[in-house]
């Protein structure tokens, strides 16, 4: 629970597999909806590395006209790839051009596999230097950079590394610090099974659409951008069965690296949002419980949420005064993995409110 802030919710959408392999700087795969008013998505690979080759999964949102916002950067969080944000992107591309990035290791990027450590290729920095990369070929030299969850640690090191190239920074739901314990106030939350996330069975797995099926009973809501996200996140077989296919050592990786690095706010310079999705009840806390539940189980939610609630609050505090910044947005009544799409009016409207250096 103490790291849970920032590593559950899309890590139960754990991207997918092996993509292709891109060549060159840039590849445009292909334009998608958009038009007649309406921003329009380019689908891109991006070169980042030679040894190992990595080629990174983009997504490219041109706003209608001339923009007239900064260029925006989002990132997902655990598990998540760039079609988390197809709902987020394009309502932000209205007004400027919105670059989605799947990390290595999840959606349809690449996915090299640790050999000397546990966590090589997947350290924060590697992110980072990916992250660089992917502005360069694009051409973008300054950027508001967007962060769930775990992006936060890329979204303050590019910040600390690059402070020329970072016009502001937009954490969603992101933890203060991975290498110190959460404020659980001397308390030890509950052990009941009923209250760990359901893990898929290989029943769960016999086709792609058992797979959504299972997804959907354990979110709070299924949103477009979820299904599209575990669409890029599975491996589909000869016999129509689905697995996720981002590797268990990459996931190991990636976990072990994001819990590893302790970032350091003070070299961060760009104006900072800051917003937090609070969970007020067990639907948004535990939305796969099933009611009514039994006096136990009732308890113990209650018990565990309002731990889980002041951790996320004090994690909140000591990001905004790290930070320094006035610029906050609390959301009671939200769950981590969906806020951005079940309160995107309110996530957008604290975003465009911004005044980016």
């Amino acid at each position: 629970m103490l790291h849970a802030i920032g590593l559950t919710g899309l890590a139960s959408l754990a991207a997918c597999g092996g993509g292709g392999h891109g060549h060159g700087g840039v590849e445009v795969g292909g334009v998608g909806t958009g038009g007649g008013g309406k921003p329009t998505v380019i689908d891109r690979r991006v070169k980042v590395s030679a040894t190992p080759e990595v080629s990174l999964q983009v997504r490219d949102w041109q706003p209608p006209g001339s923009s007239t916002g900064p260029v925006i950067v989002l990132l997902a969080g655990l598990g998540g790839n760039a079609r988390y944000f197809d709902s987020l992107a394009p309502a932000l591309a209205a007004r400027s051009r919105v670059i989605a990035i799947s990390r290595r290791g999840y959606g349809l990027s690449d996915k090299p596999m640790p050999v000397k450590t546990a966590t090589q290729f997947y350290e924060v920095d590697t992110l980072v230097a990916d992250l660089k990369a992917v502005l360069d070929a694009l051409g973008v030299q300054r950027v508001v950079l967007g962060g769930h969850s775990i992006a936060g640690n890329e979204l303050t090191r590019f910040a600390g590394l690059y402070p020329g190239r970072t016009q502001g920074l937009i954490y969603l739901d992101t933890t203060f610090d991975y290498t110190v314990e959460g404020d659980s106030g001397g308390e030890k939350t509950p052990e009941n099974p009923l209250l760990d996330e359901p893990r898929p069975t290989l029943n769960d797995g016999r086709s792609l659409q058992a797979a959504i099926a299972f997804f959907r009973r354990n979110s709070k809501n299924w949103w477009p951008p979820l299904e599209a996200n575990l669409r890029d996140a599975v491996d589909i077989h000869g016999d129509g069965r689905v697995s996720l296919n981002t590797p268990d050592e990459v996931e190991t990786a990636m976990h072990a690296a994001s819990r590893s690095y302790s970032p350091d706010y003070k070299a961060v310079r760009a104006p900072s949002l800051v917003v937090t999705a609070l969970p007020s009840d067990s639907r948004d806390m535990f939305p796969w419980l099933e009611l009514p539940l039994d006096a136990k189980t009732q308890k113990d939610a209650a018990d565990y949420l309002r731990i889980f609630r002041r951790a996320s609050i004090t994690n909140s505090n000591q990001l905004v005064a790290a930070l320094d910044t006035p610029n906050r947005l609390t959301l009671d009544h939200a769950n981590h993995g969906d806020f951005i799409m079940e309160r995107e009016a309110e996530v957008l409207r604290a975003i465009q409110f911004m005044t980016w250096a």
